[in-house]
């Protein structure tokens, strides 16, 4: 007998009627009006049954502690990295793991089952790694959180010093940190941010980890670290490893340079994670009109086959003072800044906050096909298009098979003579 039988849902890639059959948390069976015995039977309605959503970037050491000590009044990167500094001195590991706690409480209920999540490691007690370890380990059971070893304030150019910054990042990813991070683009020169990202990379090669990189977050044109990440990738056969994060500086390079540049990425088997709402907050401060919004070139990236991923970055930080774990608020968001409005780009942009972003984190079990974890949302929509465009609701979560969190459809009541008593949005 099965565990669960879902019937009468629609698929990402548009079947309908498709029935999927659970047992023991994974997915046994995917085939069109299945009835089969069942202890729970599930009729979807025609909604959509999509596999969960996924944030392959962001920093869960920093969530919720939006206006302490105070709050950013620039609205800019580097105040935003300031007050982190400010905060740091500030931190408790109980405080930090209740707000990640409560943070992936409001992820589960959005249907977000899997983060990655830097942690700064310039501070030597390593008190914000010690908690999200601990984090990582209470939410294992429903949520899977990959955590990044991340030099905030530069692996060579922090004040403690180059030594001690490389010595606590090692001690972190032995401690059961999975990634290697670093921010190049934040060194005192170009040449600083090159050597950085070759010793990071080189130490990634050593233990076998992956890495991801926050890489060119900034206006610049100039700023080019990606080039330089996608070397040592080649160099060290890193490739389909690595991840550039942000490189919003694309958005500003000439076109000529870019044309070199994406073959490069290519080749080395790079991924792209782009952070929409974060990178057309923080960019193009320095500009009066025309404004840049920063964001990097999404359809070009993936027009030369590279697998790009959105990801939420910050909700109620230093650098963010909104947000709800809702990826497809960041789903909707890219779709706009990056002009996505064909139906196959926005279905490309549904898949930045699922398929894709898995790649990214390299989910085993993810998917919707037979053999795959059965953990997935039922959203109250017909086809992605539509769950951007409503940011809809999720009726139900399920991890491994397990309800997770349900919420009541959606239907507003309307007291209006002659016309119906209620809305739905759905499209006629």
């Amino acid at each position: 007998m099965l565990d669960l039988l879902i019937q009468n849902a629609t698929l990402p890639d548009g079947r309908v009627d498709m029935s999927i059959a659970v047992r023991a948390g994974k997915i046994v069976e995917v085939s069109a009006g299945l009835d089969a015995p069942a202890r729970e039977t599930l009729d979807a309605g025609g909604y959509l049954l999509s596999p969960h959503f996924v944030d392959p970037h962001f920093h869960m050491d920093a969530t919720l502690s939006y206006g302490l000590p105070r709050v950013n009044e620039s609205g800019t990167l580097l105040e935003g990295i300031a007050l982190w500094g400010e905060l740091k001195p500030l931190l408790t590991q109980d405080a930090l793991i209740e707000r990640a706690l409560n943070y992936c409480d409001w992820a589960v209920a959005k249907g977000l089952l899997a983060i990655r999540t830097h942690v700064d490691v310039c501070d030597p007690r390593l008190l914000a790694v010690e908690a999200l370890l601990v984090v990582k380990r209470r939410v294992a059971p429903y949520l899977d959180l990959q955590l990044v070893a991340f030099p905030q304030d530069g692996v060579l150019r922090g004040p403690l010093g180059p030594d001690q910054h490389m010595d606590n990042l090692t001690r972190a990813l032995a401690m059961g940190v999975d990634v290697v991070g670093g921010i190049p683009h934040f060194e005192r020169t170009m040449a600083d941010g090159a050597l950085s990202i070759k010793l990071l990379c080189e130490l990634a090669a050593e233990l076998g980890k992956p890495v991801d990189m926050h890489c060119d977050e900034s206006d610049d044109p100039l700023s080019r670290h990606v080039e330089t990440l996608a070397f040592e990738t080649q160099r060290l056969g890193l490739h389909g490893r690595v991840t550039g994060s942000h490189l919003t500086s694309m958005h500003s390079m000439d076109n000529y340079y870019v044309s070199k540049l994406l073959p490069l990425m290519a080749e080395a088997q790079l991924q792209v994670v782009a952070n929409p709402l974060i990178n057309i907050t923080l960019q193009g401060r320095h500009d009066t009109y025309p404004k840049r919004r920063g964001m990097t070139r999404v359809p070009e990236l993936l027009a030369a086959g590279i697998n790009v991923a959105f990801g939420h970055d910050c909700v109620m930080d230093p650098w963010y003072s909104l947000g709800s774990g809702d990826m497809l608020e960041v789903a909707h968001m890219g779709l706009h800044v990056a002009q996505m409005t064909s139906q196959a780009a926005m279905r490309q942009c549904f898949d930045a906050v699922t398929t894709n972003a898995a790649k990214v984190m390299h989910l085993p079990g993810y998917g919707l096909a037979v053999g795959c974890d059965a953990s997935f949302v039922l959203l109250q929509a017909r086809d992605p298009v539509e769950a951007i465009r409503l940011r809809a609701n999720r009726l139900k979560v399920w991890k491994k098979g397990a309800l997770l969190a349900q919420t009541a459809e959606v239907v507003a009541r309307l007291q209006l003579a002659g016309r119906p008593n209620a809305v739905d949005f759905s499209q006629p």
